[in-house]
């Protein structure tokens, strides 16, 4: 299915904003996966733009702050036009080393001044507390992030990859506008609790890797596909060899599915996860103006219930093989 330049894409609800129903990530665009041009990047944000999208989502350690540099570069001249969301609590030094997760104030009031200085603007519309570390006060981080909202410096406070009891507490301490977790028909964990909860507290959910880290487009059949070895998926349990083998069965029943509704595997899950509700506001990454295009076209897909019910059946959670992050980092999200 090719997007509908004409149409305009639908409207979701998070918290109290309205905006349109998909996002854009933009971690693909500095760091973690191969290298993007930068050009086509910034071409990708701009047609974004144009095309409706106001969610762009980065992160201050995306490329050591090149990913906020870049989308700053590419909202030039449009700032009154999206909302940008970056995050603040992952540590890294200067050569990529992971170092951990903080929450404190001081580093918090830092990284938000770090981060304006290279989005080049004047506030951020989502602040988002990046995971948090076992046994961390979120109160702390929550009370340093609302000084910032009392400043003018940020608009709207959010959560990422944090427990259903984290979202509770930070909440009574400042309003959460949403939280941003993973979120696709490979990874569906945040349905038991995080969606409940968020649903009653009036959160809004913005579904980040809603396509699996690229899995769900059907273009990865083997580790080669993954591209160069500083590709981070290559460290990821789900990319490993024999998991990968095995995730493989999963496409076949989504392909078939997908070209019954003349759809992409992409599309396919994209639609499936733009009907789980209407605060539900997926943010794919891309660096590239075809695959927006095609993502943009699954906002605009209806499914029966009986072909959202036939879509969830296709990738059950059992079928899915090997944890999100290698051990060190899952001892890191959800708490």
């Amino acid at each position: 299915m090719k997007a509908d330049d004409g149409t305009p894409l639908p409207v979701r609800r998070l918290g109290d904003l309205r905006l349109p129903a998909q996002g854009l990530g933009c971690l693909s665009m500095t760091s973690f996966y191969a290298r993007a041009d930068p050009a086509e990047a910034r071409a990708t944000v701009r047609r974004a733009i144009d095309r409706g999208v106001t969610l762009l989502d980065t992160a201050d350690v995306q490329g050591l702050g090149e990913g906020e540099r870049l989308l700053g570069e590419a909202v030039a001249g449009r700032r009154d036009r999206v909302l940008i969301s970056t995050k603040v609590g992952l540590e890294r030094d200067q050569e990529g080393e992971f170092l951990g997760v903080r929450g404190d104030r001081g580093y918090i009031r830092q990284r938000c001044h770090a981060s304006l200085r290279r989005l080049g603007v004047d506030h951020l519309d989502f602040y988002v507390k990046h995971w948090a570390a076992p046994g961390e006060r979120i109160e702390e981080a929550f009370g340093a992030l609302a000084e910032l909202v009392t400043e003018g410096k940020v608009r709207h406070l959010c959560l990422s990859e944090v427990s259903a009891a984290t979202i509770r507490r930070a909440h009574a301490v400042h309003p959460v506008t949403a939280v941003q977790s993973e979120w696709s028909l490979w990874s569906r964990g945040i349905e038991a609790e995080v969606v409940p909860v968020c649903r009653e507290l009036g959160i809004g959910i913005i579904a980040s890797c809603p396509l699996g880290r690229g899995f769900l487009t059907g273009s990865i059949g083997s580790a080669a596909d993954l591209g160069p070895a500083q590709d981070f998926r290559h460290g990821l349990p789900r990319f490993g060899h024999a998991n990968l083998a095995r995730n493989q069965a999963v496409l076949a029943a989504l392909r078939h599915l997908a070209a019954s509704r003349d759809l992409t595997v992409a599309q396919l899950a994209l639609a499936w996860l733009h009907q789980q509700g209407d605060d539900v506001v997926p943010i794919p990454g891309t660096a590239r103006r075809d695959h927006l295009e095609e993502n943009l076209a699954a906002a605009l897909v209806e499914l029966t219930p009986d072909e959202r019910q036939a879509v969830a059946a296709a990738v059950p959670p059992e079928a899915v093989h090997g944890d999100r992050y290698p051990p060190f980092l899952m001892r890191l999200v959800d708490n």
